[in-house]
């Protein structure tokens, strides 16, 4: 510690290179963090976009669903003939609006996003759409211990990764969503 504070106070010029490595250094980390920040924000514009979606999902089948928990059931079923019943839900269309709300388009089987409007640099790319809809049973025994309606909805997030100029491995991640009805009456 001496001898770093000797090196600090000596006037002959000899702090000159820890100056610059420190700030090398600090240019170094904040290089960094930008980038770990904009992956973040990324992800998190995804998914929150897939929450609205799939939101916009179960809401598309408010009204079968709160029919039947108004008549005491509490799915989206519709008669067919006499004595059966099926399911009738919606699963929606998850991905045009998606390409809407991010500004998307679809290349192959993926929807990418391109940082300038040439559609040379890809901002981040989704795929691999799953969606689940779980319909709650029709006209159950107890009420408040069954399943509720649910959707479920899992998507593949790519966003290429940059440091120093250079292209690194694309960061893979997997979001998961879930939204569901709950009756309220």
């Amino acid at each position: 510690m001496q001898k770093i504070r000797r090196i600090l106070k000596d006037r002959r010029g000899t702090s000159f290179p820890l100056v610059i490595a420190v700030t090398l250094a600090l240019i170094l980390l904040f290089c960094c963090l930008s980038e770990y920040f904009r992956l973040q924000i990324i992800a998190a514009g995804v998914k929150e976009a897939l929450e609205d979606a799939i939101v916009t999902t179960v809401n598309d089948n408010y009204a079968g669903v709160y029919h039947g928990a108004r008549e005491g059931y509490s799915g989206g079923y519709q008669p067919s003939g006499d004595t059966a019943w099926e399911p009738d839900v919606i699963e929606g269309d998850i991905y045009t609006y998606l390409d809407s709300t991010l500004g998307m388009e679809m290349e192959g089987e993926r929807h990418v996003k391109y940082i300038d409007d040439s559609g040379t640099e890809e901002e981040f790319a989704v795929d691999g759409l799953q969606v689940t809809i779980r319909n709650a049973p029709l006209a159950p025994s107890d009420p408040r211990s069954v399943q509720r309606f649910e959707a479920d909805t899992i998507i593949h997030l790519e966003v290429p990764v940059h440091f120093g100029g250079r292209q690194l491995p694309s960061m893979h991640i997997t979001l998961k969503v879930q939204a569901g009805y709950i009756e309220v009456f």
